[in-house]
């Protein structure tokens, strides 16, 4: 994994998407570690950081459509 590199560059959010389990884990840069902020999954839209102004529909990480159709 590339935290630590990440963490040392001071890259201060990570989203970890992951399809398969259709999570998406939301970490913060704290001092020099990555805190877990939130995990979403399933059919949900959500807003995380640090864009929040933006509403993610999580079936589009996963690769469906809406109402659960694949693209």
């Amino acid at each position: 994994m590339k935290l630590p590199v990440f963490a040392r560059e001071g890259v201060r959010h990570v989203w970890l998407v992951d399809p398969e389990a259709r999570t998406l884990e939301v970490l913060r840069l704290e001092g020099k570690r990555y805190t877990l902020l939130v995990a979403h999954s399933g059919p949900a839209h959500v807003r995380a950081e640090p864009f929040e102004a933006l509403e993610l529909e999580l079936p589009f990480l996963w690769g469906e459509e809406q109402g659960g159709g694949t693209r």
